[in-house]
């Protein structure tokens, strides 16, 4: 018990919630990897903390070896389980100001000028489709 108490002391100075940190990628697992972080202390990023899309596979996203920035979300000094984000990470990496969702315009009403200009292509097609037309009957009478 007391091997335990010292791990998760020294577990606890190295890594701190919240903060970002550079990890290597060391086993993939179906449920997510788990990545070594300094210190040689190791966490696990859950499969649903690997993209902001849907992450299927882990080893679509992921390999063995791979140096990754990962965000600590949770640090249980007791298990010495830590949990740990690469969306977060991603996310604290972009600009601030930058916008999570899009936002809808409703699609604009033509011009004048461009209705002008619809209207002129629809009489000169029309009236190129009314002559094709009328050729292929002067074929079919001939028949």
């Amino acid at each position: 018990m007391m091997t335990e108490l010292v791990r998760s002391e020294t577990m606890a100075d190295k890594i701190e919630v919240g903060q970002i940190y550079e990890g290597k990628v060391v086993r993939i697992k179906p449920f997510g990897a788990i990545v070594s972080l300094p210190g040689n202390v190791q966490g696990l990023v859950h499969i649903s903390h690997i993209s902001n899309s849907y992450v299927q596979n882990v080893e679509d996203h992921l390999a063995v070896g791979d140096l990754i920035n990962v965000k600590v979300l949770a640090a249980d000094p007791e298990s010495g389980k830590i949990s740990l984000s690469m969306k977060e990470a991603a996310q604290k990496e972009r600009d601030p100001d930058e916008k999570d969702y899009v936002v809808y315009e409703p699609p604009r009403r033509p011009t004048q000028e461009q209705m002008t200009t619809f209207e002129e292509k629809f009489k000169d097609w029309l009236k190129a489709s009314n002559e094709r037309q009328a050729g292929l009957n002067k074929r079919n009478k001939r028949r």
